[in-house]
This record gives structure tokens, sequence and C-alpha cells, in this order.
């Protein structure tokens, strides 16, 4: 097997910048009681302004007082990082978040899907980059040593044992991930790197630092099996993004909008299924909110689609109190059947699909305006169709019908009728009082149009029209 560890250096941080219109300006996360302060991470903006991890809040106030500040927090971030995992589970069945900042999933099983390492790492890189996560990674025959090795250099790739044993021997020990900072203590015993360590008695070891050390060298070296903490996805989607800032108006929430809909088409993606309704939440001050109900005919993945059936339908609905966070729910995930294609297609490029053109009309028209007919089991031509609503067919085999039905049936006037076809005969409605006993005909008109009516039973005059063919 073959590992690939996915470091995120600055998840908590990366979290709150894919949500910032600009992520350039300078920000810091701050962490710590309220009367002490600290920077808890920062973006390069405000990096190159001199503030630091750790800094004081009032020194870095000191240095540059326009910095925008968010409170860290770690909910957020866990909740980011079970993302993470889910959207890694796309390219690995084996997928694990054992470890605090970062993912690591079994590749090798995927190279005949995806395509050698190069090839896949860098899928890996790109689709990171668009979720707006910076990142490092690296490749070993164990899930601890891909782990060390992306903390030491980006781009590491080994193969097999033996090398992997050669690279390992050289890693200090203060960067070789070992358990209950056991790698400080070490460096100030003298033990440098993994050779001198592996070197030393094992009893000894086992005395002074416990079983967990030992374990871990066994299972970095892969000389032990490593029971990895292995992840499932959920079978809802659930998103929020927090504001920071109170908005009144829809163009403001857009952005925001637009990130909540990738990270579910993303989700989706994951799991080969659809979505067919799901719940934007605006949420107000005081624990208030404001729903706005996403519904489809069918099921959908496409995020330029639901984005913009997303924006239509927002833009519906008026917002009654200033919004500080949205949130995403789609708890019906039916599977996703893709729309056949021929494989030399015609459309052109700029025609959309049916299914998009028809969710595109609802969203702005209404779920009620646009609707599809289907037969009914009434003979009666007035009452032949109607509208689907996911009853079974039990329409009866019938003639041809006109493409123009009128809604009432009017007098046809005119000389030299020519019957066609005809007649049919139709005796019904005694049930419901509207009894119809009426003799269909298609006749052809002086001018050369087909009509569809009827005479009482048994006559051929005084005609009533009730639909034109085309």
């Amino acid at each position: 097997m073959l590992w690939a560890c996915l470091l995120l250096p600055q998840l908590a941080l990366d979290s709150v910048l894919r949500r910032l219109p600009d992520p350039e300006k300078p920000l810091a996360l701050v962490s710590g009681p309220l009367h002490l302060r600290h920077l808890h991470a920062v973006n390069p903006g405000a990096a190159q302004a001199g503030l630091k991890p750790g800094m004081r809040l009032s020194a870095a106030h000191a240095l540059l007082a326009d910095v925008a500040t968010v409170i860290h927090d770690p909910l957020a971030e866990a909740r980011w990082h079970r993302f993470l995992a889910a959207w890694a589970y796309r390219h690995s069945s084996l997928v694990s978040m054992q470890w605090p900042g970062c993912v690591v999933l079994e590749a090798r099983a995927s190279f005949r899907l995806l395509g050698p390492w190069p090839r896949f790492e860098a899928r890996l890189r790109e689709e990171l980059t668009a979720l707006g996560f910076s990142h490092r990674i690296a490749l070993a025959p164990t899930p601890r040593a891909a782990r060390v090795l992306a903390g030491l250099r980006d781009g590491l790739a080994v193969t097999s044992a033996p090398a992997m044993h050669e690279l390992l021997a050289k890693v200090p020990v203060r960067r070789a991930a070992l358990p209950e900072g056991h790698g400080e203590r070490l460096h100030r015993m003298g033990i440098r790197d993994l050779r001198a360590l592996r070197a030393l008695p094992r009893d000894s070891l086992r005395r002074r630092f416990g079983v967990e050390l030992l374990q871990h060298l066994d299972r970095l070296h892969g000389e032990q099996d490593d029971p990895l903490e292995l992840y499932a996805p959920p079978d809802h989607f659930d998103s929020r993004i927090e504001l920071g800032y109170e908005v009144e108006h829809h163009p403001p929430l857009l952005f925001p909008l637009r990130r909540l809909i990738n990270d579910l088409c993303m989700y989706l993606s994951i799991r080969d299924g659809g979505v067919q309704r799901f719940v934007l939440r605006l949420e107000h001050e005081e624990g208030m909110h404001t729903d706005v109900e996403v519904g489809l005919l069918a099921a959908e993945r496409e995020p330029a689609m639901l984005f913009e059936l997303t924006r239509n339908r927002l833009e519906r609905v008026a917002i009654p109190k200033p919004v500080v966070a949205m949130r995403l729910l789609a708890r019906e995930l039916p599977p996703f059947v893709p729309a056949a294609r021929d494989l030399f297609d015609t459309r052109a490029q700029q025609a959309l699909p049916w299914p998009q053109l028809r969710e595109r009309l609802r969203a702005r028209l209404g779920d009620g305006a646009v609707y599809r007919v289907v037969p009914a089991g009434d003979p009666r031509p007035e009452r032949a169709w109607r509208r689907d609503d996911g009853r079974p067919l039990l329409a009866p085999v019938l003639p041809p019908r006109p493409a123009w039905l009128l809604q009432k049936p009017v007098p046809l006037r005119g000389h030299n009728l020519r019957i066609v076809s005809g007649p049919e005969r139709l005796e019904s409605g005694w049930w419901d009082g509207e009894d119809a006993r009426r003799d269909y005909y298609v006749l052809e008109t002086a001018q050369g149009q087909r009509a569809w009516a009827f005479a009482a039973v048994g006559e051929r005059e005084n005609w009533m029209l009730h639909g034109w063919f085309a």
C-alpha cells in the first residue's frame, strides 16, 4: 500500500479566508481569554506588517491598527477537517483524519483509475487550491511516514520500504511526530535523529518513555500494523458560514452562497448522488432565521445550475433583519442519474439542457407555473389531460388528437367541408352529470385546414369545432 498525506498547515486560517471576498487584506485569528488575547494565526498581508502567531493582540494593534480579527473557533476547524476528509473520500475508499491538521488516504488502489502518482498528486493539488486550502503532500508506504515526510518537505514521494527507512533515519526527532512531546525531550538528551533513537535499547526506551513510543516507531517504519480510524461520510450535508458583519441586501450574500453550493456539489460527487430538496437558512441575531426552500423535480448536482436556482429563490425572499450567518441543509440525497446524451450531440453550445431550463423557469416564475401534462383516464377531450402529480397513468389508447384543443367547442362555419375520417363515437360522463354523446370527425376545410369537430349522434351537420390539427 502507498499512503498520501495531505498536510494542512493553516486549516483554521484557510477556513476563514475562503469565505472572504478579499482574502489579501490583513487578517488574524485570535484566541485566549478576553483580557489576554493573542494571535493564533495570521495571513500573508498581516505577516508583511510584522504580525506573528503568539503576539499579544494589543501589540498587533500597535503595529497595524486596521487589521481584521476573527475569533478562532476549534469546532469550526474540526468541521472543515471533516469536510476535507469527505472530499478525499472521492479519491480513495480508505481515508483517515486521525491526526489533527492532516488527512491521509491510500493512493495505490486509485492509480488505475486516476493515473500514476504525478498525475494523481497534481489533481489533488488543483482541487485543494480551488477549495481554498494551502497544503503539503507526501507519499510513503506507511501513513505515519507520509505524515512525517509531508512536514519535512512538500512533494516527497517514496514508494519502497528500503528507501523509506533510509530517509526516515535522517529525520530529526523533533520533527518525527513522536507522541506526548517526546521529541523535544530526546533532543535535549542528545538524540538528534531517528537512526540514533532506534539504536538505543528498546527495554530502556519502554521503561523511560512508555510503550507508545515504541509502537509509534514500529508503525512509522511499517514493522507493525497501524489500525487507523477510517472516515465514513455522513448521509446528509450541513454547512454554515459566519459572515462577520451584518448584511441587509441580497448581493453581498452571493459570494458565500457560491461557496456553500460548491461545497454541496463536492460532497454530492463524493457520494455519487444528487440533491432534490435543500434549505438555505439566513440566520439573524437573537436566534431568529429565515428559510429559503429550494426544491427540484429531479436530483441534480451541477454547481452552476444549483447556484442559479438558489440565487433566484433568494432574490424573491424579503430579508426582515440583517443576516449574520448562512447555513445550507440537505437531508434528501437521492441517487443521481445523469441525463442521456448522444455521442455526437448537435445541440448548440449555448443551449440549455431541458432540466436546467425547467428548473430556472420554476425558480423565476414559481413552482406552480411550470408543469407537465399527462393523459388521464377520461375519454372526454376536455378532461383527457391532467397535471402530472406522480400517480400511475391509466389512460386508454385513443386515436390521434389535435395539437390545439379549444377550451370550449365553437360552431364550425364554412362550406365544402370534406370528411377525412370518422366517426369516432364518444359516450361518457354519465356518473358526474356531464353526459357526452358525440360523433367526432376529422374535417378538411376549403383552405386545406384539418379540423376536429363533432356532431350529434347519427347526424352530419351543425358541426362543433373542438380542435385543430397541425
